[in-house]
């Protein structure tokens, strides 16, 4: 649901709402996320889990990443984005992000495609081109297929898209060889 049309918020209308709201602002406007299915959460942790285990800590190129799930990522007075899954590399960001919003830009960022697919495919991935996030994933469930993005400054470029079965060195995770299978949780390979 978004806001009533004309009205605009900034990202400080966020406070009036609950810890347990699913709520973000897009171009001002109030967008409430709706509930998640277990496909969703299932390939969410799947994602977490395996790049917060290869590259949590120190990370196999001795670097490593901060990751993190459904923390509010704030880009500009009227964008405040509860990012499924979004990663800033620690030897740029030396500090833990922390607190209700995240005012530093990510790494990396990865939606994974729900109901209001609109959202993630074309106005959040407008605003994070123009913030400059160098590395954008898109997961689609419906078929199973990652799409890997790559900033560039006219826009994001292709990578790779991926399916359950394929084995690949992806950016920027690129340092180990990943099974995409398990990205999406725990499915069935067919």
């Amino acid at each position: 649901m978004v806001a009533s049309p004309g009205k605009r918020v900034t990202v400080d209308a966020l406070d009036s709402f609950d810890d347990d709201d699913r709520v973000e602002i897009i171009n001002g406007g109030i967008v409430r996320e709706a509930m998640t299915t277990f496909e969703h959460s299932d390939a969410q942790l799947g994602i977490g889990t395996e790049v917060r285990s290869r590259f949590g800590g120190r990370g196999p190129d001795g670097r490593g990443w901060w990751i993190g799930t459904e923390g509010t990522v704030v880009y500009g007075n009227d964008q405040g984005y509860r990012h499924d899954l979004a990663g800033w590399r620690k030897e740029r960001v030396t500090k833990r992000p922390c607190g209700p919003r995240i005012g530093e830009r990510p790494d990396w960022v990865c939606e994974i495609l729900s109901k209001n697919r609109s959202k993630d495919l074309v106005e959040k991935r407008a605003v994070l081109h123009e913030h400059g996030v160098p590395h954008y994933w898109i997961m689609d469930l419906a078929p199973p297929r990652l799409t890997v993005l790559r900033h560039h400054a006219d826009a994001y470029l292709l990578v790779a898209e991926l399916a359950p079965g394929d084995r690949a060195r992806i950016e920027p995770f690129e340092a180990v060889e990943l099974e995409v299978a398990r990205l999406f949780g725990d499915i069935e390979e067919e």
